[in-house]
């Protein structure tokens, strides 16, 4: 909505000004504080153009013009008028006054400066033809990411439907390689290349919190044991959503198999025992290069413990890791903010090259993995009432702007610094507990994966006429269990597990084909699921630590 109107440039304006401003607010809903601060904030802004016009210009015929736009509950509100160009374009360096004594600072505009900063969340100021502009956000809308997000996410799904309408296939394949996953590609690495210090000090920044060593193992004992429990469920609600829906039409096999020799070509380890000696690195450098988030942890607790030991020189230690994480979550927060670019790109290269005939191909199987999922949105939301005492449609409410980013990443590593910052400013969650809750679920709490692996297993076992009873599904479950803990948090993750887990259910890993075409759709679902896990686990031992501001997540 856009609202303008042009004053005559005289003081005396002002309170007209400020009174058509505040006429458009309150019909916008805004609240109190925020309408007095936009006020203020334009006449400020107000006085500033006026005393700066041309000696010679006429207050009788030039005026001041405003703009008040409103856009999901963000307002801006541009004022312009004819005057010379002055501080404010030099971040309101002091201007000069000659006087007798000789020239002195002139200090009006930079405190006007001062005042108009304290007041916006952001001022621009340019000068153009002879007319001065100044542009400011008055209200940020809390949900201006996830509008954006949204936005992104509805134009690619159109761009790439058109596209895939009107385009050659060769066009489709410049576009694709040339723009799209470029763009995709850098935002991801931006990601990747912050999350390993974001984790390492995340985690010392928690332990050196703990003055009892008892208090944390008692606190990662919870933590670790809800994690394990959810996983269990998972697989059960899985494979309970498979023999409800019962997916898979073996008629369709031999038609819709393609080339999975990229996929099960590749091995991943799935015994305990090499999982648990890997915990421990051979080397203090290696664990970053390759993002292993097992070793990363054991080092960030082994360092914490250390480091309150350490007597004289733990609180050097400790402000020097504050420091640091402070530091990298920072520029987490920066990556983010251009994420609904990335995710248009994303969407729009999944649109081309899956297609649509592709997605509904297989959609009895992915609508029992969605079912799955809802089964255990269901789970934790009974964990947040029964054991957090909490509402859980209150943690849905403030959490589901950050699912919609999360599913865009398709990544439960890079999605770390983003649950970091939900579980901070928006649920009430102590650093003490997400600090270490949230690397450790990225690593060890793969609900969704669980749902994904029983749903599609047994349906592929099903489309091959392969019978999976008795000993067969104890051997599959713990597999699953295995395969969610061991699996690393990046996007392809789940076809190399379901590849494996495929061989050793004796079903031909041509099967893979089925799936192969949708899987970076259902990696996105994964992602979110997973790392809802996380967040709701995060809270719930957050209550019952006393960790959690209960204002705040009510708020």
């Amino acid at each position: 909505m856009i609202r303008k109107r042009n004053f005559p440039a005289k003081l005396q304006s002002i309170r007209e000004v400020t009174e058509f401003v505040r006429e458009n607010l309150v019909e916008y809903e805004i609240k109190q504080k925020d309408c007095n601060k936009a006020i203020l904030a334009v006449e400020e802004a107000a006085g500033s153009l006026i005393n700066h016009r041309k000696a010679s210009d006429s207050e009788e015929t030039e005026r001041l013009y405003i703009t008040i736009r409103a856009f999901f509950g963000s307002v801006r509100i541009e004022l312009s008028a004819k005057g010379e160009e002055y501080s404010l374009a030099n971040n309101m360096e002091y201007t000069q006054i000659d006087t007798e004594e000789g020239p002195i600072a002139n200090s009006q505009d930079s405190i006007r400066k001062i005042l108009l900063d304290s007041m916006t969340d952001s001022i621009r100021y340019h000068h153009y033809d002879g007319v001065n502009h100044i542009q400011m956000l008055v209200i940020k809308s809390r949900q201006s990411l996830l509008v954006g997000t949204i936005g992104s996410m509805i134009l690619a799904i159109i761009c790439g439907l058109i596209f895939a309408a009107v385009l050659s296939d060769e066009s489709i394949t410049f576009l694709n390689s040339t723009i799209l996953v470029p763009v995709k590609t850098m935002y991801m690495n931006a990601l990747k290349m912050i999350v390993c210090p974001v984790v390492f000090f995340s985690i010392i920044s928690c332990i050196v919190q703990f003055s009892d060593l008892t208090a944390l193992g008692r606190i990662g004992g919870k933590i670790i044991g809800l994690y394990l429990f959810t996983t269990a469920m998972a697989i059960a609600i899985g494979i309970g959503a498979f023999y409800l829906i019962q997916p898979g039409d073996a008629s369709n096999a031999k038609q819709m198999v393609a080339d999975a020799s990229s996929i099960t070509s590749q091995t991943m380890n799935v015994s305990i025992k090499d999982t648990i000696v890997g915990i421990i690195p051979s080397d203090i450098v290696t664990p970053f290069l390759k993002a292993n988030m097992l070793q990363l942890i054991f080092m960030a607790v082994i360092f914490g413990i250390a480091t309150g030991l350490l007597g004289k020189y733990s609180k050097t230690l400790t402000d020097i890791f504050y420091a640091c994480n402070d530091l990298f979550l920072k520029v987490t927060t920066l990556i983010i903010k251009v994420m609904p670019i990335a995710v248009f790109c994303s969407i729009m290269s999944m649109i081309l090259t899956m297609g649509i005939k592709t997605i509904l191909s297989v959609l009895g199987m992915f609508g029992t993995f969605l079912l799955g999922l809802v089964g255990v949105m269901c789970l934790y939301c009974l964990l947040l009432l029964f054991v957090g005492r909490l509402n859980p449609l209150t943690f849905i409410k403030k959490y589901a702007p950050f699912m919609l980013q999360i599913f865009s990443l398709a990544s439960s590593n890079a999605s770390i610094p983003v649950n970091m910052e939900a579980c901070e400013k928006k649920l009430g969650i102590s650093k003490k507990i997400f600090s270490l809750s949230i690397p450790l679920g990225a690593t060890i709490n793969m609900d969704g994966t669980c749902i994904h692996l029983s749903v599609f297993a047994l349906a592929l076992a099903k489309v091959y006429g392969v019978e999976i009873t008795g000993v067969a599904m104890i051997s599959m479950i713990i597999s699953i269990f295995v395969l969610s803990i061991g699996a690393p948090g990046i996007p392809g993750a789940g076809l190399i597990c379901l590849s494996v887990l495929l061989t050793e259910m004796k079903v031909p890993v041509e099967a893979i084909g089925l799936v192969m075409g949708i899987d970076a759709l259902c990696g996105m679902f994964r992602c979110m699921s997973n790392c809802l896990g996380d967040v709701a686990v995060s809270t719930v031992v957050a209550k019952t630590e006393k960790e959690l501001d209960i204002d705040m997540y009510n708020s």
